[in-house]
């Protein structure tokens, strides 16, 4: 299935640990770039959550953050490590017996000081597994939602090539005209002149201008590209790169066919080509 570059999914969960929240953001770019922020506790799984990120997408600048709020202590027990607390004590003693005018100890600030309370070590390895679960849900929406975006992309895409296949088919149609205009304006510059032409020598002055001016393979390679077109959207694997190179073969015959035009016709038509070409351009870059 078609899918955009362009996505942003959000997934939250409490868990035993603490709240867990991801975010991802993904926008368009040549190759899969990935960005990861993570809180102090999991920054061990940072190689797992690359892993499958690349293993779930294929191109896009992919922005990872995890958020993670520990659980409130709730009715656990304040533990005091005694033997740091009385190194503690004993260097402010020390220190006050040599200021003139010691400020008295604030117990507030003692429980501050690193080492005075015993910190719980926290198994960080059922958290992590949690967090990676939620990595997984988020990618799936951010999956899902790419999906829906291509699918838009599509219909745009394919609403372009209907109206670049008129196009073309109203330039088919101009050529004939064309082709007894130039003939008719032959005859008027030769009547101009009062000449009497050779009409073998006539007839190959007006094969080389009808060459000069001829656009059928234009045509022909403009059908192709848009029948191409149609026929990669159709296609289940990722077509960015593939559809970019056909928007460049595009605008080639597009030009060609401005730049052999003799008539305001086909000099619109080009023009018109241009922009729906350039308009499926913006549309290309955002697929992966």
């Amino acid at each position: 299935m078609m899918c955009s570059m362009t996505a942003f999914a959000r997934q939250e969960a409490d868990t035993d640990f603490g709240s867990l929240t991801w975010e991802i953001r993904s926008l368009n770019h040549r190759y899969l770039e990935q960005g990861v922020r993570l809180p102090e506790e999991l920054r061990a799984m940072e190689s797992a959550v690359r892993e499958r990120v690349n293993a779930r997408l294929g191109r896009g600048k992919v922005e990872c953050s995890c958020r993670f709020r520990p659980a409130a202590a709730g009715s656990a027990p304040v533990a005091v490590d005694r033997e740091n607390l009385a190194r503690v004590l004993a260097a402010c003693e020390e220190v006050s017996g040599r200021l003139p005018q010691a400020v008295p100890l604030n117990p507030l600030e003692l429980l501050r000081w690193p080492g005075v309370l015993r910190e719980e070590l926290v198994d960080t390895g059922p958290l992590m597994q949690a967090a990676l679960v939620l990595l997984d849900q988020t990618l799936d929406e951010l999956l899902l939602s790419r999906r829906r975006e291509g699918e838009q992309i599509k219909g745009i895409l394919l609403q372009r090539c209907d109206d670049m296949g008129k196009l073309v088919m109203q330039a088919r149609t101009c050529l004939p005209e064309i082709r007894a205009g130039l003939r008719e304006k032959l005859k008027t510059r030769l009547a101009d002149i009062d000449v009497v032409a050779d009409p073998g020598r006539f007839e190959q002055e007006l094969v080389i201008q009808l060459q000069k001016i001829d656009v059928d393979e234009e045509m022909d390679r403009l059908e192709s590209h848009i029948g191409e077109v149609r026929r990669v959207l159709s296609r289940k694997e990722p077509v960015g790169r593939r559809l970019d190179f056909l928007m460049q073969e595009l605008n080639r015959e597009a030009n060609t066919l401005g730049s052999k035009s003799v008539v305001t016709e086909t000099s619109n038509i080009s023009v018109e080509l241009k922009v729906l070409i350039e308009q499926m351009r913006e549309q290309v870059q955002n697929l992966e």
